[in-house]
């Protein structure tokens, strides 16, 4: 259904709700195409008197529809409008609704209001990533950067993640402002991005840059460069920090996650205490392995391949340097079928040690304990981010040795034509800073999924 172009009568409104062939989804339909076609609310509104001339009132949905034009459009007395009619009519509104108001709200210029009816959403739920947001956005554009970092830190504490976006606008808007605390706040978004291995993007990081050089007498200075394989930034000579754990970290670590994370209560959700224990004799006698193969996982790297054929490839490629090799399979893998061959599988079983588990089973458990039982040198290939583990992890000390044990150890395969493992850095790939120099790795393009694969690009700030 094409909206009209002008607010109709009710007879009119009636003829086309009787032409419509489901006319109890009419409404729904039309606000659906008035949302995607932008109309004049003024049409949407004769709509909305329409249904409630005809049925008392207007249901909650229909509502939230209206809303989230009169939101496209910027439609400030609209969107009070409704949130009165909302108020009186329904005792508690649910998130797709709190987030239309304060997103129409924080952008104009009654954004305290959005901040009352945050208040409001925090009586009875966790805000979403979007309400904290708009908010923090808002007063960001206003120049509350106190009141912007209270939200983030707010939003940090109940675990909302925020995006990228939020991150730089900070950066934005705080160009040329003066400020001690304001400097530390925003250093310590350049350390949150390195807790959590989060590599900017090159738009964020220009924001990042721009704002180092505009801090007023700060005399900052941002240069892109590449880091030598040796660690050496080649702008300011500095040498980065190395990927290596000490030997008594890499003890603290591998004893806390077989504690924590193998032992820990999530692991068996999927596995059998039993097959994790005959997984357990297999590794101890077989100690120690040079590289852990996450079978299923590598096996689906090239998606018009045979999955056995991907595996066979990989197995080739890192079995070239005589390394002692441990692939994790599953069970299902030995049946002959049309993905995995019979006498494929066997050539592989001559060149490296294969452990067989139950169909269901989590591999990330045993992936993590034949890599850290079998000593530092060990590393493991995987596509996966091994992100959940993190979370097991109790303190963020262990949880920074656990990522940057990870950086070092994961083995990462390109998907050209042939299979080449870039290997792990000799240099630690995330945000650092000595106090007068700071290196941020960034990506060229924005990724919304968190990659382990590490950029090769550098932004070096220093004071001169």
């Amino acid at each position: 259904v094409q909206p009209p172009e002008k607010p109709l009568q009710a007879e009119e409104w009636n003829k086309l709700r009787e032409d419509f062939q489901l006319p109890e989804i009419f409404e729904e339909v039309m606000l659906n195409n008035m949302i995607r076609c932008n109309s004049p609310i003024d049409v949407a509104k004769s709509l909305l008197t329409h249904l409630a001339k005809r049925n008392g009132d207007i249901a909650y949905n229909v509502l939230v529809k209206y809303l989230t034009l009169c939101v496209q459009q910027g439609q400030v007395s609209e969107i009070h409008d409704v949130y009165d009619i909302m108020k009186v009519r329904f005792k508690i509104l649910e998130s797709g609704a709190y987030n239309l108001l304060i997103k129409g709200l924080s952008n104009s210029d009654e954004w305290r209001m959005a901040l009352t009816l945050l208040e409001e959403v925090k009586k009875i739920m966790i805000p979403s990533r979007t309400c904290y947001e708009s908010c923090i956005k808002a007063a960001s554009r206003h120049q509350e950067m106190k009141l912007a970092f209270e939200l983030y830190h707010e939003m940090l504490a109940k675990d909302v993640v925020p995006t990228l976006d939020v991150l730089q606008s900070f950066f934005n808007f705080s160009r040329g402002m003066k400020g001690a605390e304001l400097q530390k706040q925003l250093f310590g978004i350049l350390l949150y991005l390195r807790e959590n291995q989060i590599y900017p993007h090159k738009t964020f990081m220009r924001s990042i840059k721009l704002w180092f050089e505009s801090i007023p007498g700060g005399n900052w200075r941002g240069n892109l460069t590449n880091i030598k394989d040796s660690g050496q930034c080649p702008v300011c000579k500095h040498q980065l920090e190395d990927s290596n754990l000490t030997e008594e970290e890499y003890s603290n670590l591998s004893e806390r996650i077989i504690r924590d994370v193998i032992h820990g209560t999530d692991t068996f959700r999927k596995t059998s205490p039993k097959e994790f224990e005959a997984f357990q004799t297999f590794v101890e006698n077989r100690l120690p392995f040079d590289i852990v193969i996450d079978g299923l996982n590598v096996s689906h790297m090239k998606s018009r391949k045979m999955q056995c054929e991907n595996l066979f490839d990989a197995v080739n490629c890192l079995a070239k340097e005589n390394a002692r090799l441990l692939v994790l399979g599953r069970k299902h893998m030995l049946m002959n079928s049309s993905n995995w061959k019979r006498e494929i599988m066997k050539e592989m079983q001559n060149k490296a040690d294969f452990f067989f588990a139950e169909n269901i089973s989590e591999d990330d458990a045993f992936l993590l304990y034949a890599t850290l039982r079998s000593g530092k040198h060990c590393r493991f290939v995987t596509r996966d981010f091994l992100r959940d583990h993190k979370a097991c992890l109790p303190d963020s000390l262990t949880r920074h040795l656990f990522r940057k044990w990870q950086r070092g150890h994961q083995i990462a395969f390109s998907f050209s034509s042939v299979f080449s493992q870039q290997p792990a850095l000799r240099y630690d790939c995330v945000v650092q800073t000595t106090g007068d120099t700071w290196h941020i790795p960034y990506k060229d393009v924005f990724e919304e999924k968190y990659s382990y694969e590490v950029p090769r690009k550098w932004l070096c700030i220093q004071q001169k």
